[in-house]
């Protein structure tokens, strides 16, 4: 049998049989999902809002459009941060309520 046959097969036998690992690579746990934000954006185009926080990255929006499209949303406009506000204030009076 040819030597470079052998190790192609060696090196797929252990592909197969090693377990498998649940870790995903350092570069992409630590990579930010917004790079770029839009800071003009109407609200009458956002379908509904994901807030993410990750380590060494700032807070993150993304926005998912009507057209099913994803963008980042810069946190700082003004309509996201009296929404958060708002969303704040209601959880509250709810926890204030039970």
């Amino acid at each position: 049998m040819d030597v470079k046959l052998l190790a192609v097969v060696a090196a797929l036998t252990m592909a197969i049989y090693a377990p498998p690992s649940q870790a995903k690579p350092i570069s992409l746990v630590e990579r930010c999902y917004c790079r770029s934000t839009v800071n003009s954006l109407p609200r009458g185009y956002i379908r509904e809002l994901r807030f993410i926080h990750t380590p060494n990255c700032p807070f993150q929006v993304i926005a998912k459009l009507k057209t099913n499209k994803e963008v980042c949303v810069n946190p700082e406009i003004r309509w996201l941060q009296q929404y958060l506000k708002n969303a704040i204030n209601k959880m509250k009076k709810s926890k204030q309520g039970n």
